[in-house]
This record gives structure tokens, sequence and C-alpha cells, in this order.
């Protein structure tokens, strides 16, 4: 496969309406919206997804982020996951933050975990999700190994995962959600917790950084709370009948087990909080282009379900 256009990104940006990203000279698809990025498939190719994440007041900060980005990859490699080929590009617009781009291998919208759960073959769905525990075991297992001097997060939600079937009917797992690099070294947390505040409210920073964002930065490296977030977002998937599925695989590795009343509790009040968080975004969207005339740089969904 050849590498990703990158030429056009500088004019891409440098064009881009965050407010109606559809309305642009390039041809434009939104794949995904996360709380700190937004990714697209561009000018109709199929073969390369672009995460736009604008986030840095300088150079010098992307090529930190850049470096880490590389490392907690490298981390996972070491792991045993198996990682979508990737490239970067850096993006700066006078005037602007600074945009970070990572762009990986995209894969056939079937092959995505959180598409095949709604399958007809349960042994194979199963099969998928005692498979992606597995991948989980491996990162716990490099952490346990490799403590106090590394320690890694993941983020087991479906939508992560691609379980990918090549044309001779071989079956890989891929985790693609490298883009945020939660990774400590001798304990010493590697990311600047301060970007996850970048797309959070002005209005709100102080108390999310006050209440929330501890809680977030540490729920990753947990591994009783990776198979919660797991097994909640069968809820948001639609998918319900397997939170009993992964729950029996989860609570193999678990020294307390998890049960229902824990998935239904955590997925509750994490949607609450997601949905306010999102509808105060938009507040915040409102405020910086309608009354203070700034440009707002994040893309938001305008229905998110949870």
């Amino acid at each position: 496969m050849s590498k990703p256009d990158t030429a056009f990104l500088h004019q891409f940006e440098e064009t881009l309406k965050p407010w109606n990203p559809y309305d642009s000279a390039f041809q434009v698809e939104v794949l995904g919206y996360g709380e700190i990025s937004t990714v697209f498939k561009l000018n109709g190719n199929k073969d390369w997804a672009y995460k736009r994440m604008p986030l840095f007041e300088t150079i010098d900060a992307a090529e930190v982020y850049l470096t880490q980005y590389n490392e907690y990859c490298a981390y996972l490699n070491d792991a045993g996951l198996a990682l979508p080929e990737s490239h970067t590009e850096i993006v700066d617009i006078p005037g602007r933050p600074i945009v970070l781009y990572i762009i990986q291998r995209a894969y056939p919208k079937e092959h995505f975990c959180h598409n095949r759960i709604h399958g007809e073959n349960r042994e194979e769905i199963q099969m998928m999700l005692t498979e992606i525990a597995d991948h989980l075991e491996k990162v716990w297992s490099f952490n346990k190994s490799y403590h106090p001097l590394v320690a890694l997060a993941i983020d087991g939600q479906l939508s992560n995962w691609v379980w990918y079937e090549d044309e001779t009917g071989q079956r890989t797992m891929i985790y693609i959600d490298t883009s945020t690099p939660l990774y400590r070294l001798k304990e010493v947390e590697q990311l600047d917790p301060e970007l996850f505040l970048k797309s959070a409210p002005s209005f709100l920073r102080w108390i999310i950084r006050w209440l929330f964002l501890e809680e977030v930065m540490n729920r990753y490296y947990d591994r009783r709370e990776v198979y919660k977030d797991l097994a909640a977002n069968c809820f948001k998937e639609q998918a319900a009948d397997y939170i009993q599925t992964i729950l029996g695989i989860a609570n193999h590795h678990l020294e307390i087990p998890l049960r229902m009343k824990d998935i239904e509790s955590y997925y509750q009040s994490d949607k609450l909080i997601w949905k306010l968080f999102l509808s105060f975004r938009k507040i915040d969207r409102f405020l910086q282009r309608q009354i203070l005339q700034s440009r707002y740089e994040f893309i938001l969904p305008e229905i998110e379900h949870r």
C-alpha cells in the first residue's frame, strides 16, 4: 500500500470550517468523533483515516506529543498488540492552534468489533470478545513484568478493535485507539493531562481539572475499570445481550467479580456525564463564535448516542 497523501492537508486545514466540515472544497466524510479529535475520510481515499487533533500551542509541543505517540505504539507492540500502519503530519496555520494529523490504515467498517457484535453467529462473537480480553491481558501482563519502569493504559471499547479478516480467511485482532499515548515511565505520567482540557468548555475547565481529570487519567490503567467500561459499552452499541458474556470472560481475570448492577450504574453515570459535557461544549462553541467572534477549533457531533 502506498503512503497516504498529506500534501493537501495544509490547504484543507486552512479552509476547514469546524462548525460545518462538509462545507469544503475537499470531499469530506466524518468517520468518528473523540473528545479531542475527529476522524475523517478525505478525498474519497478508502485506504487511510485522518485523525485531526487541534491541540498544540507550538510546533515543539506537537513534536513532543508525536514522540510520545511513537513510544506508546512501540510499547504496545512490545506487549504483543497488532497496530495499524500509521503516518503523521503537523500542520501550522498562522494564528491558529498547531494541528497534528495521525493517519492510520483504514479498514472495512464491517470488520470493526462494534459492528461485528451484531452478527448472527453467537459462537463467533464470543470468540471475538475472548480475543479482545486476551489482548487486554497482554497489556496487564506487560505492566506486571515491567513495573515500575513502564505502565500502559488502554481503552478496551469495541470500536477500538478491528477483527480483520484477510483474503485467506486469516483473522487478526488490531487495536486502533493509539492516538492518546497514555503511559507512565517510572510511575510518572508522560502525557500532559492539560491536553485533555483543550476541548473542554473554558468555563468548566477548573472543575473538570479538580473533580474528574485524575479519575479519567487513571481509569485506563485499571484492569477492572477497563473491563467495566467494555461491558458498559455494549449498552451504547445496542448489544446488551453480550454483557453477561463479557462479565464471564472478565471475571475469570478479576479478583473482585463485576456484576450486572456495577455495569448498569457505571453506564448511567458515564452517559449522563458525557451528555452534559457535549451540551456544554455546544454552549461553549456558541459563546466563542457568536459572542466572542472567535474561531472554535473542535468538531462536535450534532447527535451523540453514548
